[in-house]
């Protein structure tokens, strides 16, 4: 049976998932704490990490940072409140396989867990029609704009920086800049910098002979030799050590690459594409980055734009993200109600595309009827729209009826309209729910 590390400060959170993850089959451990969790990782051959984001001494990144220098490959999924949204996407960078936002829908859980779960079993075609819907590349004069350098550098050897926030599309931009240069047809290799352990980005990077370290047990490729002929995509390039860097402007100026522990030089014929979230000169003149690599880097600097800046790319996305939902949670949901849509512009997408596509999914999986509407809208979310309803900006009280009518309804929803259970949950009493479901016509 497959085992899951739930680390959480909340203790009646953790045994409420305990539950509900072992009625489907899955051995919990618990801890609350940093402290608690650590002497566990290596305990169990676990399947997946649950990890609370903020905890009593520490974070859940930092749970993810000790599997890592313990060598253990095992999905992270972040748990957090929707105002940590941002922190999120961090966890993203740092190898997290997903985020998920609190109060935590147990459907919705299991779905990620399963996903998870699934690791590289995921078909090619799967991963092609991900790659697809990922990136639209839409109408507004940004993405336009965008769309037209791509296609501009693509035919070139120039090296690419793709600078933009998390989750704004850089690996599709890259893979198009692959597809559209005369390297389309031979190998694309993505690394995520920001996943590198300082003691093993060498290794990764360029290779490695049997017994080099401890842990070497067999000669290794790195992702150059892996990248022959093709393009290396360093996502979070701002991230590698500053020791490997050196290495890596060596190898960009002579083309050869020297396994760790061997004598011999490999010649290398690769094309560098690079992402990052902040603007690299600037880390130059915080010393954090090597000059003469940035320069080696910076032939063409592409910026990503953020997903609040593209317009009406929004609805273009929202329809693809709807056919991909409706494939992967096998529903038949044909649109998003345009109260639900009007909302959607007002808010400023800080996890720019995948926070989209998660917040898609989750409607389509809420959806009552084939047009998804409020009630798969988190709540917390709602508090970070700025219009929460047309007309009635400056109207406190409909603003608060609106969203404790929401609530209330997504409360049921969750406990199949048990009434007792949902006024525990709402700290009320069963005649003042009552009389709220009449007011709000939710009988």
């Amino acid at each position: 049976m497959e085992r899951i590390l739930v680390v959480d400060d909340d203790i009646t959170f953790t045994k409420i998932l305990k539950n509900f993850l072992k009625k489907n089959g899955y051995e919990i451990e618990i801890a609350h704490s940093v402290k608690d969790a650590l002497p566990l990782l290596g305990q169990y051959p676990y399947c997946l990490f649950l990890l609370d984001y903020r905890l009593p001494d520490g974070t859940g990144f930092d749970i993810m940072s000790a599997a890592k220098e313990q060598s253990l490959n095992i999905p992270a999924v972040i748990m957090t409140s929707f105002n940590d949204v941002r922190t999120a996407v961090k966890s993203m960078r740092l190898g997290a396989f997903d985020y998920i936002t609190k109060p935590v829908n147990q459907e919705e859980l299991l779905m990620i867990v399963e996903q998870a779960l699934q690791g590289d079993k995921v078909s090619e075609l799967a991963l092609e029609r991900r790659r697809e819907v990922a990136f639209v590349e839409g109408e507004s004069p940004e993405s336009q704009k965008l769309h037209e350098l791509i296609r501009l550098i693509a035919p070139t050897e120039m090296s690419v920086i793709l600078q933009g926030e998390s989750g704004t599309g850089k690996e599709y931009a890259a893979r198009l800049i692959h597809d559209l240069s005369e390297r389309a047809g031979k190998p694309f290799v993505a690394v995520d910098c920001g996943a590198l352990s300082q003691e093993l980005s060498s290794s990764e990077l360029f290779g490695h002979l049997k017994g080099a370290f401890t842990g070497a047990l067999q000669d290794k490729k790195g992702k150059f030799e892996h990248a022959q002929k093709g393009t290396l995509f360093l996502d979070e390039i701002g991230n590698l050590q500053y020791e490997v860097q050196v290495k890596l402007l060596r190898v960009l100026q002579e083309r050869i690459v020297q396994p760790v522990g061997s004598n011999k030089e490999i010649k290398v014929d690769v094309r560098i594409i690079v992402a990052t979230n902040d603007d690299l000169n600037n880390s130059v003149n915080e010393g954090k980055f090597r000059e003469d690599l940035y320069h080696r880097l910076n032939e063409f600097k592409i910026m990503v734009p953020p997903l609040r800046k593209r317009g009406a790319d929004l609805f273009l996305l929202i329809d693809h993200f709807i056919k991909e939902a409706n494939l992967l949670l096998k529903r038949n949901v044909k649109a998003i109600a345009p109260e639900v849509l009007h909302l959607l512009q007002q808010y400023d997408w800080p996890g720019n595309i995948r926070e989209l596509k998660n917040i898609v999914k989750r409607l389509v999986l809420l959806a009552k009827s084939d047009v998804a509407g409020m009630e798969g809208l988190p709540e917390e979310m709602l508090l970070n729209i700025k219009e929460t309803v047309p007309g009635k900006e400056t109207d406190l009280k409909a603003i608060q009826e609106d969203k404790e009518k929401m609530l209330i309804e997504k409360v049921l929803q969750e406990v199949k309209f048990n009434k007792s259970k949902a006024a525990k949950l709402l700290n009320i009493d069963r005649s003042t729910l009552y009389a709220k479901m009449e007011k709000y016509n939710l009988n």
